[in-house]
């Protein structure tokens, strides 16, 4: 597998699920806390400052700024990111499990 970027945080892996439909960044911030029981809590200085990084990366774009909000979605570029992360998590996954006879304690 070949990685071209670093591993993500977790903060930027949700923010970029959260962008396979468009959302704000309150939007951000309430999915992940969905997705996670509330495990990973996104403060909107840690949202905005890694929306303004994902988005000169082109990771993202605007969809919508209706002068109060704006919106986000996730592009071809992001999407590639997130599939290569994807991949790269399943094979700590399998390996973990492989190793461990399935990590039971």
């Amino acid at each position: 597998m070949t990685q071209e970027h670093p591993p993500l945080t977790e903060g930027v892996y949700y923010i970029l699920l959260s962008l396979f439909e468009p959302r704000h960044g309150y939007g951000i911030i309430q999915l992940t806390e969905e997705m996670t029981a509330g495990r990973v809590k996104l403060g909107a200085g840690t949202i905005y400052g890694a929306i303004k990084t994902l988005l000169d990366k082109g990771w993202i774009q605007t969809f919508e700024d209706d002068g109060r909000k704006k919106e986000y979605i996730i592009t071809d570029e992001g999407k590639k990111v997130i599939y290569s992360e994807i991949s790269r998590l399943r094979e700590l996954f399998d390996n973990g499990v492989r190793i461990t006879g399935g990590g039971k304690i």
